[in-house]
């Protein structure tokens, strides 16, 4: 079985430049339909969609804000310096490893015989996802003894084709009441594990090593993508981004450090199975992330204050690292305000949300916390570095403020960082999984929720704003300076 990670929305699939747009006027906010999010448990993945996002990657630290022109490896042509000459240069596995022959035999599990998976067996899989997963957030009616009787009942009778098991599921998931839990068909499974955040096909996830250390392996690779194409393997643990080691840093951190302009090249330096060998490989970009971030400074008061206008529209891959670069370009300009737009965002990457939030956090501040049936789900997400920037902050919503977008909200505002204009958010904050079934096909499966910082449960009636209407920023400061007075007594 594999498991994609968690998400909050599908992302846009148009290229666009990776750098954050400066806008001279406000348009209205845009309209997207996105759905779903996603949260990972324990089993293999196959994607960080969201991807980015399993319980593991909430407590990395905040990804690299190095602008792009920074990075010497953002050419059409491959790299030249010095670094070049160790490329397709083997190393030797420091490791203990076995013999040559069972190594040789471990890489190449992928070419085992896939078994026969029965009709019954399929509907058995998806039985157990939810038996061991599945969070009851609305009926409260779910229990293990009714989900196996419920079970034992449709084995009663054998099932005599695949699409009749396929039936049988959705009826199956629909019983328990929930919207968000779902099945997918195997044609719905694969365009959504297709999915790519970094660029150039692959996806990453921390694995334990069972050593009380965490590596970064390759646990999803699109076909015939740059990666796939270079000879990057299903299963490859990353060691190094354009030379420099990545021990320490979250899956979602990576992945940041991978992106790039398109056809530009990024060297990965990856260790193929448990035993080697370490190989370096020029991979060329194929980015169609689209910059979520546009902005301008306005003047305020007749001329005498400058405010920095922010709108994200949505939380992707490159929401962070856009929206530092447009938060310090802005703070050159002279802004001694700043006003974020999150209306009509209704999510997308949670961790692109989580980092987001950190921006403006002390050390120290809960950003959100998790909570599920299992206790890997059971969370508490603290941010880990000072804040970018200290300025009075508002934060605008409306009802489809939703998921990724009301935990920024939320964390800005019960942490005193932000006040909350605009209408009451909409109000998802179920965490969903999203597995694949041994015939291909899918289930997503609600397996916990987000708590606001202040232990409020936003699912389903959205977070109040502060004002209905933009207040004075003496206002502002008057509202943050009191909430944070009240915070510390």
């Amino acid at each position: 079985m594999r498991l994609l990670l968690p998400f909050s929305s599908p992302l846009s699939a148009t290229s666009s430049p990776s750098t954050p747009q400066f806008i001279p006027e406000l348009p209205p906010p845009s309209q997207f339909d996105y759905s779903g999010l996603t949260k990972i448990l324990k089993k293999s993945v196959i994607g960080t969609l969201t991807g980015a996002l399993s319980l593991t990657l909430v407590f990395s630290s905040p990804i690299s804000s190095v602008a792009a022109t920074n990075d010497p490896y953002l050419s059409v042509n491959p790299p030249s310096s010095s670094f070049e000459s160790s490329l397709n240069h083997f190393d030797s596995a420091p490791e203990d490893c076995p013999n040559e022959e069972e190594a040789d035999t471990e890489i190449q599990d992928d070419d085992i015989e896939p078994q026969l998976v029965t009709n019954e067996g399929i509907v058995e899989e998806a039985w157990e996802i939810v038996n061991g997963a599945f969070l009851d957030t609305r009926s409260h009616s779910w229990t293990p003894e009714t989900w196996q009787k419920q079970k034992d009942d449709i084995l009663a009778s054998p099932i005599k084709s695949r699409s009749k098991a396929h039936e049988v599921i959705k009826n199956m998931l629909a019983s328990l009441g929930d919207q968000y839990t779902r099945f997918l068909s195997p044609d719905e499974f694969s365009r959504m594990s297709k999915y790519d955040i970094t660029g150039i096909g692959i996806n990453l996830r921390e694995v334990s090593d069972g050593g009380g250390n965490v590596k970064l392996k390759v646990l999803g690779l699109v076909l015939d993508s740059p990666a796939d194409i270079a000879g990057v393997k299903q299963g490859d643990e990353i060691l190094a981004v354009n030379g420099m080691d990545v021990s320490g840093k979250s899956s979602f951190e990576v992945s940041s450090l991978l992106q790039g302009p398109s056809k530009t090249f990024v060297v990965l330096k990856v260790k193929h199975g448990k035993c080697g060998p370490v190989k370096s490989l020029k991979i060329q970009r194929q980015v169609n992330a689209q910059t979520p971030v546009s902005y301008r400074l306005e003047k305020v008061d007749n001329g005498t204050v400058s405010v920095g206008y922010i709108r994200l529209k949505e939380f992707n891959a490159l929401a962070r690292k856009d929206l530092v670069i447009a938060m310090k370009r802005l703070l050159d300009k002279g802004a001694s305000y700043f006003v974020m737009d999150l209306r009509d965002n209704l999510g997308g990457l949670v961790q692109a949300g989580i980092e987001t939030a950190k921006l403006f956090l002390d050390e120290g501040d809960t950003v959100i916390y998790t909570a599920g049936r299992d206790p890997e789900a059971q969370k508490t997400v603290v941010s880990d570095k000072k804040p970018l920037i200290t300025a009075p902050l508002i934060v605008m919503v409306n009802n489809r403020t939703a998921s990724a977008s009301e935990i920024v909200a939320s964390a800005l505002h019960d942490n005193c960082k932000a006040v909350l204009v605009g209408e009451r958010t909409y109000g998802k904050g179920l965490i969903q999984s999203v597995y694949e079934l041994r015939d291909g096909s899918g289930v997503v499966v609600t397996i916990g929720k987000y708590v606001t910082p202040n232990h409020m449960d936003i699912n389903g009636g959205g977070i109040e704003p502060d004002f209905r209407n933009l207040p004075a920023w003496d206002e502002v400061k008057e509202r943050l300076s009191k909430c944070s007075i009240l915070q510390q007594s």
